[in-house]
């Protein structure tokens, strides 16, 4: 408690005593995190693992402004995205939000580039993302997401790189075709079915939106969101069905052996899209990490045509990834539309995946050496010599006050060094310093000059 004097002038007063400051709340606020040190060496690990296979593919770095104008995300209607939104008027009465997802700033930047913009573009971008909406596993409010977009290629080629880039990234950090798996499917199938089925075409985003909700809500409960859309309850039912169990077969079967026409010629042309994708990925040896999964519609209404999801297999964890063709994307925000394929992977749900398989890897700190003076006269040499280690490269710790031997080795073992470099003052009268080796639990008199 704080003595304090009350009552004022210069003949003083009474004292009272101030009750102390209420502590604050010292979690992070709901849905966001915090990261201490082994955090940050984890993220920093899965960040180089994004990076790298980035790169490996040809594709450069981006980034945007974590603040963006609201209307990037308000222009599609009937997106569950637009009620989750950390959006706010600023004080110059601007409407701005937190951005929810990265795709979209990606267009703008597009945009603004315009015809000086070399086709096609490469890019990746690894950022955080802010939505508000319930926590659950591998679900948060923040998180950091990593995606890869290509910009001006409409074949099928762009969709089969960037879904290349995803296996070979979860190749890389252990996990194989028996541990996850990537469903791919086609948005327009689901145009072409309810077309067949002779629903208006103009509920096609909110029956995306209900689609989307397969596996995560039961599917009487789609058909009845449906049915409110307008949509007639067998027909509901129908869509439903085929939806979330049709085989590639069953929906050839459903779309192809309709009388001809308009629908009956887009449906084919679907159809062969998707068989088109899985063929590439099949030259390339990726066959049995992919399958057809008519259920993948992707929530997001600028989706246009593929659309894929990635999971575990043992079908514990909601979505690693997903991403798709979004070719007019750039109309809605007053552009003129170019081909575009990407992916956003998340940060939360692969960490969970890792954990669970036991693919984590051991990421303790790392330290070459710990510096220390046993005399403290010779303290302000200790950042000279540190500086000369670090020159060569080293990882160096300068132990910056008197600290006892015991305090030293502890410290030792908690980062991992790998020598100890101790200051004393008769051998530093001699140029030479005593280097112990804390894995070999040797020591001996090195030169100052021969310790790099």
């Amino acid at each position: 408690e704080i003595g304090e004097t009350e009552g004022g002038g210069e003949g003083g007063g009474k004292q009272r005593k101030k009750s102390k400051q209420q502590l604050i709340d010292l979690q992070p606020p709901r849905g966001t995190r915090d990261f201490l040190p082994p955090e940050m060496r984890l993220r920093t690990w899965l960040f180089d693992k994004f990076r790298q296979i980035s790169t490996c593919y040809g594709f450069e770095e981006v980034d945007f402004p974590v603040l963006e104008s609201e209307a990037l995300y308000t222009r599609k209607a009937g997106e569950e995205i637009g009620e989750q939104l950390y959006n706010f008027e600023d004080k110059g009465g601007r409407r701005v939000s937190l951005r929810p997802e990265l795709t979209p700033s990606l267009s703008r930047l597009v945009l603004q580039k315009g015809k000086s913009l070399v086709l096609p573009t490469k890019w990746f971008a690894i950022g955080q993302c802010w939505r508000y909406e319930r926590t659950t596993r591998g679900r948060r409010r923040e998180h950091y997401q990593w995606n890869m977009d290509i910009v001006g290629v409409s074949s099928m080629e762009a969709e089969a790189e960037v879904i290349s880039a995803i296996i070979d990234f979860f190749a890389q950090v252990g996990l194989t075709a028996e541990d996850v798996y990537i469903k791919i499917s086609n948005r327009k199938l689901l145009q072409c079915l309810i077309d067949t089925f002779g629903v208006d075409s103009d509920l096609f985003p909110q029956v995306c939106v209900c689609v989307d909700k397969l596996g995560k809500i039961p599917n009487e409960a789609i058909c009845k969101e449906l049915v409110e859309l307008g949509m007639d309850q067998n027909v509901s039912e129908n869509v439903v069905k085929l939806v979330a169990e049709g085989t590639f077969e069953d929906y050839k079967e459903a779309l192809v052996s309709t009388e001809g026409g308009e629908t009956r010629e887009k449906s084919m042309e679907v159809l062969q899209e998707i068989e088109q994708l899985l063929e590439i990925l099949k030259v390339r040896g990726l066959e049995e990490w992919v399958e057809f999964d008519g259920s993948i519609v992707r929530g997001l209404a600028y989706y246009s045509g593929t659309v894929f999801e990635a999971f575990d297999r043992q079908g514990e964890l909601r979505a690693i990834c997903g991403g798709g063709r979004y070719d007019y994307l750039l109309s809605t925000f007053g552009g003129n539309d170019l081909p575009m394929v990407g992916f956003g992977f998340g940060d939360a749900v692969i960490v969970e995946l890792l954990k669970q398989t036991n693919l984590l890897p051991e990421l303790d700190q790392q330290i070459d050496d710990i510096v220390v003076a046993l005399d403290p006269n010779l303290q302000k040499y200790t950042g000279k010599l540190a500086s000369m280690l670090r020159g060569s490269g080293r990882k160096v710790d300068v132990v910056l006050e008197q600290k006892k031997m015991k305090w030293i080795f502890k410290h030792g073992d908690r980062t991992n060094a790998k020598r100890l470099i101790i200051l004393g003052s008769e051998e530093w009268e001699r140029g030479v310093v005593k280097v112990k080796d804390l894995a070999k639990r040797e020591e001996a008199e090195v030169e100052i000059e021969n310790l790099v």
